[in-house]
């Protein structure tokens, strides 16, 4: 007989069941996870849609880039105005989908957030440079006339450029700061294809930053430079390559350079021989002295010897004003090579004056061209024209025609600044500023010929060459250099510095050329033999182990300057005869690739300076 009451019977057993819902109630807890689901597979859709536009967008904008360029290069500054609008347009659309609030909000999930995130920047980043940094500069650009800002006789208009100052220092803080956000990533929790264009973005970014620091440090300090609040004068120093010195050559041929408010005048011309001993001698630093002796202070001739040209300028700016009572306001060294490349923009000089008369009767050219100049002052000018004298009247006439040439205007403002560009690139153009603030500037370019300071890199060798012949051997004197990484010891990277040297002098070179090309053996040196000092640096903290010549040991003189090791070999050579010098580098800590920097001679640099190589290890 059945007991108590019968819906808690129900009760009790439902409990100690499964439950079975009706259709109903099914469908009340199913229809969340549904909504839910649609919501997320519609959010991916969206987030999909989006991704795909900004894609399209940024590669319509990078599309664009080369057009750009050519424009820019064209000197069309309407078109390029109106193609970086239209960057700007797709990059703006690029931004304003990776701002989209789903996409922001999916950026925060696991794994793909990370992407998503990595992408917005890449869009922020695009669009701050486009919008911040290229169209204002395009417009800057399109205002100034870059004909006026070149210096001629007649003055050219700074002040634009002076104008233009505060703009580029924006916008190239504006791509530098997009370029620190896109190296802060961590690319190693991308997707290859995030993590690749994040990458290619970083490093074109990277060198758009350098480019434009450059050209706000530039419209910084370049109006002052030219005169534009006053007079200043400069030493100009022509280094004639045919007697090395470090820095190119040696300084021959002097004058004062005036600028005022882009006013160029040349004004008095010397050589380093009319300046004579300097007594007693300026002192000079000490660690240089060692490795260059005294005459670094005694004879301008000499004071290119150090490869470091803000010792060796303001070393020469003490001279002049000792020998002369004039202090000019820089230093400003050029070697025939870099008059080739103006000439190549200002087109052929003509010599005249009445002191050239015997140049005319030897044959020498009376015009001067880019393609002639270099052999012309550097070998044919000695090999005519046997006296001291009127070989500097020559070297004076042509450096008053090319200086009257640029102050006439002739040559198009590009070629003149790509023909300079050049020679600063190569270091045959360099320049000091006794103006502290100018001269902070500078130094953080290789314009400024310095061996340390903020324009050397980290892992940085230097291989100099100093004449010891006391002639003018060095045009017939061909380098090749090259770096190789040998194997690790101790723990430390090791470079050999190899140079291998050949004097391609005519074997009759004693006979054939004259004595004051080839020394004739005023200084113990064997007429058509040539002796050079090989002088290489090493980077900072680094040790200079050994030296080579010929796979030989050779005693070697170490030193340090600014904390670099130095080595030095004298090595001499006769007509046909090559030699290579092995300086080898221990101890180095950098991590960076290395760079090499060499003497600027008559040869192209990229003749001298060979890839980098890498010595097989066990």
């Amino acid at each position: 007989m059945e007991t108590g009451n019968p819906r808690e019977k129900d009760t009790n057993n439902q409990l100690s069941h499964p439950t079975f819902r009706s259709p109903r109630k099914r469908l009340k807890v199913s229809l969340p996870i549904i909504v839910f689901l649609v919501l997320i597979g519609s959010g991916t859709v969206w987030v999909g849609l989006k991704a795909s536009s900004i894609k399209t967008e940024l590669e319509a904008a990078a599309r664009l880039i080369p057009q750009l360029k050519q424009e820019i290069v064209a000197s069309d500054a309407e078109s390029a105005a109106n193609t970086a609008n239209e960057l700007r347009d797709h990059t703006l659309v690029a931004r304003r989908a990776a701002e989209d609030p789903l996409w922001t909000l999916a950026s925060s999930l696991p794994w793909i957030g990370p992407n998503l995130s990595a992408v917005s920047e890449v869009a922020r980043s695009a669009d701050d440079v486009a919008g911040l940094g290229l169209i204002p500069l395009l417009n800057v650009y399109e205002s100034l006339d870059w004909q006026a800002l070149v210096p001629t006789g007649k003055g050219s208009t700074l002040e634009p450029l002076k104008a233009a100052a505060p703009t580029i220092e924006s916008a190239a803080y504006t791509v530098r700061a997009s370029s620190e956000r896109l190296q802060d990533i961590d690319t190693t929790q991308l997707l290859p294809q995030v993590a690749r264009p994040l990458l290619e973005a970083g490093d074109e970014l990277r060198e758009a930053t350098g480019a434009l620091d450059s050209a706000a440090d530039a419209a910084k300090v370049a109006p002052n430079m030219l005169g534009a609040d006053g007079p200043r004068t400069y030493l100009l120093m022509i280094q004639n390559n045919a007697e090395a010195r470090a820095s190119g050559g040696i300084p021959g041929a002097l004058a004062v350079l005036t600028l005022d408010r882009g006013k160029l005048s040349l004004d008095a011309q010397s050589s380093a021989s009319d300046l004579g001993v300097v007594s007693p001698a300026l002192s000079v630093d000490a660690e240089q002295e060692r490795i260059f002796s005294t005459r670094l202070g005694k004879y301008m001739q000499d004071t290119n010897l150090t490869p470091d040209f803000p010792t060796a300028a303001s070393t020469a700016q003490a001279m002049w004003e000792k020998k002369t009572g004039q202090r000019v306001d820089g230093v400003i060294s050029i070697d025939p090579v870099a008059l080739s490349y103006i000439l190549e923009s200002t087109g052929p000089v003509e010599l005249s004056g009445p002191e050239l008369t015997a140049v005319r009767v030897s044959g020498l050219p009376t015009e001067l061209t880019g393609g002639n100049v270099v052999p012309t002052l550097l070998s044919d000018v000695y090999a005519k024209i046997k006296q001291p004298k009127l070989q500097d009247a020559y070297f004076a006439s042509v450096a008053k025609e090319v200086f009257s040439a640029l102050s006439s205007g002739k040559g198009g403002a590009k070629g003149l600044i790509l023909g300079i560009t050049r020679g600063t690139e190569e270091g045959r153009v360099i320049v000091w500023s006794s103006r502290s603030s100018e001269q902070a500037v500078i130094s953080k370019y290789s314009l400024s010929g310095s061996v340390s300071g903020p324009s050397v890199s980290p892992a940085q060798f230097g291989v100099y060459f100093n004449d010891g012949t006391g002639a003018k051997m060095d045009y017939y004197v061909k380098h090749t250099v090259q770096l190789v990484k040998e194997c690790p010891a101790d723990g430390y990277k090791q470079t050999t510095v190899r140079i291998t040297s050949s004097n391609t002098a005519p074997a009759d070179a004693a006979d054939s050329l004259s004595a004051y090309v080839t020394g004739g053996g005023v200084f113990g040196v064997s007429p058509g033999t040539v002796q050079t000092n090989i002088v290489a640096y090493g980077p900072v903290q680094a040790n200079v182990e050994s030296a080579s010549v010929n796979g030989k040991k050779e005693q070697f003189a170490p030193y340090l300057h600014a904390n670099r090791p130095v080595g030095v070999v004298a090595q001499q050579l006769a007509p046909g005869e090559s030699k290579t010098v092995d300086f080898t580098f221990g101890k180095i800590v950098q991590h960076t690739e290395p760079k090499l920097v060499v003497t600027p001679s008559v040869q192209p640099v990229k003749d001298v300076i060979l890839p980098t190589k890498n010595a097989p290890c066990p």
